[in-house]
This record gives C-alpha cells, sequence and structure tokens, in this order.
C-alpha cells in the first residue's frame, strides 16, 4: 500500500510542477501520471508460480530458462496530460490499452 501512496504522490508532484511523468507500469497513469507502459503483471505473476512449483519439484534455479514478458499494457491519463498542457498523438492513443478520461 505504502508503494501506490508514493506512486501517487509522486504522480501529484509531477502534475503541479507541470511535467510529463512516466513510468515501467502500465497502471501508472490510473495513480495520475501521464503514461505507463510495462510487462502485464498477471502475466509475470502467473507465471512466476510456474517457477516457484518447478524449484518446489527439486530444479536448480539456475537451470530454469528466464522468459521475456509477451504481453506489454500502455495506458495514458488523458486528463493529467491537458491538465499539464500535452497534446498525446493519436498514433499513441490507438496503441492504448487504457485512455483515462
Amino acid at each position: 500500500m505504502q508503494g501506490i501512496l508514493a506512486t501517487r504522490e509522486f504522480a501529484a508532484r509531477a502534475m503541479r510542477a507541470r511535467l510529463p511523468a512516466l513510468s515501467h507500469s502500465g497502471h501508472f497513469a490510473g495513480l495520475g501520471g501521464v503514461m505507463g507502459y510495462g510487462a502485464d503483471p498477471l502475466e509475470l505473476y502467473g507465471g512466476l508460480a510456474v517457477y516457484v512449483d518447478k524449484i518446489l519439484e527439486g530444479a536448480r534455479p539456475g537451470d530454469i530458462p528466464v522468459e521475456e514478458p509477451r504481453n506489454f499494457i500502455l495506458s495514458v491519463n488523458l486528463k493529467t496530460a491537458r491538465a499539464i498542457g500535452l497534446t498525446i498523438p493519436a498514433s499513441v492513443l490507438l496503441q492504448a490499452h487504457t485512455a483515462i478520461e
């Protein structure tokens, strides 16, 4: 919970300073930032269970191949962008999974 509060505070400070705050988390825009782009957390954490199961079954962690994320989330907060005088190009909005008004 403390991380979410700190993230919201970071986004609020950036907005007051009229700075476009971006993050590696696709959920950052929902917390007040302009944009967030990152790996889908459901995919990341769902895959984690597979790794844990393999280790509990006796696999050595160093022998388990590392998988890169395949799905990413792009979120844009249009309300925040407007508040700081930033225009988000249509080409970016077409790729967004979420556009917050």
